[in-house]
């Protein structure tokens, strides 16, 4: 039986919730969700966590690297992967509010938390 994605990126924040409570507060601003990158030459998908967070965040959220890359490593992710929501709901060039609408208004709700 596989694991989704889904369930993974839930892990994830179980874990850290446990073991570093302090990123875990940073990490409840944020929206995590495993990313997926096929090699094709290798024949290998490889997995990410990636970390959308707002830009008010950013500094605070890089500061805690280690503890999440240590935590995706276990977990046998290859990285973490932070992206910016403000700046991707805010691309006049995006097309993620009509080829994926949920996403978008999850980053949406990243974009304007204050903390």
């Amino acid at each position: 039986m596989a694991i989704s994605k889904q369930q993974l990126a839930h892990e994830f924040v179980s874990v850290i919730n446990s073991y570093y409570p302090k990123s875990a507060q940073v990490l409840n601003y944020c929206y995590v969700k495993v990313l997926e990158c096929y090699l094709e030459r290798l024949g290998k998908r490889l997995y990410y966590i990636g970390i959308y967070h707002s830009n008010e965040l950013a500094a605070e959220i890089r500061s805690q690297h280690e503890f999440f890359k240590e935590i995706a490593e276990n977990m046998g992710l290859v990285e973490v992967v932070y992206l910016n929501a403000n700046r991707l709901i805010r691309d006049p060039r995006s097309k993620l509010k009509q080829e994926n609408p949920r996403l978008w208004l999850e980053l949406f709700w990243v974009a304007t938390q204050g903390k």
